[in-house]
């Protein structure tokens, strides 16, 4: 190594495993025959994952890290030739998942030392693996006490023709076992077809999966046990027992880029019919004196026949889970109509009110006028009093009789009102009128 005779981390006691919360410590020993020129020494503790999606690749595409603690334990200077001790000391924090190496990633746990040398000198570094191992008490997993069971049927079929069906009922005796234990399953088949059953199979598998961009799962037998098949026409029950044996512990928290989780398969290996019953194995066994945890119960609706409660007890709603609608504005006001007569006008003046009506030749240039206009409790009738929408005005109409001639009332004398005439809705006829008949 040069100038550098021994590089080495020491823990203490030799320790090699330690556990989430606990302390970690040992010495740096430098030996070296020159003097080194150095910024710094310093060591590092660090806990990560890595995966990838090619086999035994140490290339992560994913990483993960868990923690990572620096300590400088000399500054800059000249590092005198001869031996060197330098002790340190970790704290591991209290979550940290159990140390894994599988083909597609794994958990690291390491102290690592640098000696930084300056421009142009080489840099010396060397790590000490250790490996950390969590705990799963298996008796705070609610329903960890009741049996995993399932059910398949399956049809049977010989040279593509039906022949029947297969029922598979599977169960274990409870859901968490720790090493050394016994998993108890016991299977019911009924064979409903005339043919008999290949062998039937449990497993305890073990799948891991990798969470890169594209999941890769690593799935395979950790123990089995077989037995006999079943004839056709006939029920059997088949009870077989499994030794669990020391297992990377199970994965309790979503989003971790390992995950590793356990099941039992139960299978005939013909027909195909599979079933799997999940189970966890932890490393605190299962206290059946212990009542189990129990499970999250969703809240029951109210009913709606239920009374209104105070507006104390009620929560009110978050306005953000209100929708933003855009601001109201105010209603244009309509526009005020015309002044309009008292009573409802027709489109052609009433013929109780127009008995007869005289010739232009007739005509005095102002109407007799009725006692209601000389009470002054009607106003004249305006043009505009027969418009067909509230705001619509006509333009004043100038009389054909020339610009000096009167306005035209609707007033009669109430001695006219006996007399009814039908040429009352008609207009009035200018054929006897002196006006010259070229502008008729």
């Amino acid at each position: 190594m040069g100038k550098l005779q021994e590089f080495e981390i020491t823990l203490n006691n030799n320790k090699t495993v330690y556990s989430p919360g606990e302390s970690i410590s040992g010495t740096l020993k430098i030996s070296i025959a020159q003097p080194i020129q150095c910024k710094a020494i310093k060591v590092n503790c660090q806990g990560f994952c890595g995966v990838t999606s090619k086999a035994n690749d140490t290339d992560w595409t994913e990483e993960e890290q868990y923690f990572s603690s620096s300590v400088s334990i000399a500054d800059k200077g000249t590092l005198k030739d001869g031996e060197h001790s330098f002790p340190f000391k970790f704290l591991l924090p209290a979550a940290a998942p159990t140390s894994f190496e599988g083909p597609y990633g794994q958990i690291i746990y390491r102290v690592r030392a640098f000696i930084d040398t300056p421009r142009f000198a080489k840099d010396y570094k060397i790590e000490k693996p250790f490996s950390m191992k969590n705990t799963v008490n298996l008796n705070e997993i609610p329903g960890i006490q009741e049996p995993s069971l399932s059910s398949v049927t399956k049809n049977f079929s010989y040279m593509l023709v039906k022949n029947g069906t297969v029922v598979l009922n599977a169960k274990t005796d409870m859901r968490g076992y720790i090493a050394g234990e016994i998993i108890k399953v016991f299977a019911e088949i009924e064979n409903k077809s005339e043919k008999s059953t290949g062998h039937v199979v449990a497993s305890l598998m073990q799948k891991v999966t990798y969470n890169t961009k594209k999941p890769t799962y690593d799935l395979r037998a950790v123990a089995e046990v077989e037995g006999p098949g079943v004839k056709g026409g006939q029920k059997t029950e088949w009870k077989e027992q499994i030794i669990v044996p020391p297992l990377q512990l199970s994965t309790l928290t979503d989003g971790n880029l390992i995950q590793i989780c356990y099941y039992i398969q139960v299978n005939l290996k013909y027909p195909d019919v599979s079933l799997t019953l999940p189970i966890y194995i932890g490393s605190t066994a299962v206290d059946l004196t212990r009542p189990s945890p129990s499970r999250a119960v969703p809240p029951m609706p109210t009913p709606r026949n239920n009374p209104t409660p105070a507006p104390s007890t009620v929560a009110a709603p978050a306005e953000s889970a209100l929708p933003s609608l855009p601001p109201r504005t105010a209603p244009k006001p309509a526009p005020k109509p015309r002044p309009r007569s008292s009573h409802t006008s027709p489109s052609a003046p009433p013929s109780d009110l127009y008995p007869e009506l005289p010739g232009v030749a007739n005509y005095s240039g102002e109407m007799p006028k009725s006692p209601l206009h000389e009470s002054g409790s009607q106003a004249p009738v305006s043009p505009n009093a027969f418009s067909y929408a509230p705001g619509l005005s006509f333009r004043q109409r100038q009389s054909c009789l020339g610009p000096s001639a009167p306005p035209f009332s609707s007033s009669t004398s109430p001695q006219d009102t006996n007399h009814m005439s039908s040429s009352a809705s008609l207009p009035p006829n200018y054929t006897s009128s002196s006006y010259p008949h070229g502008m008729t």
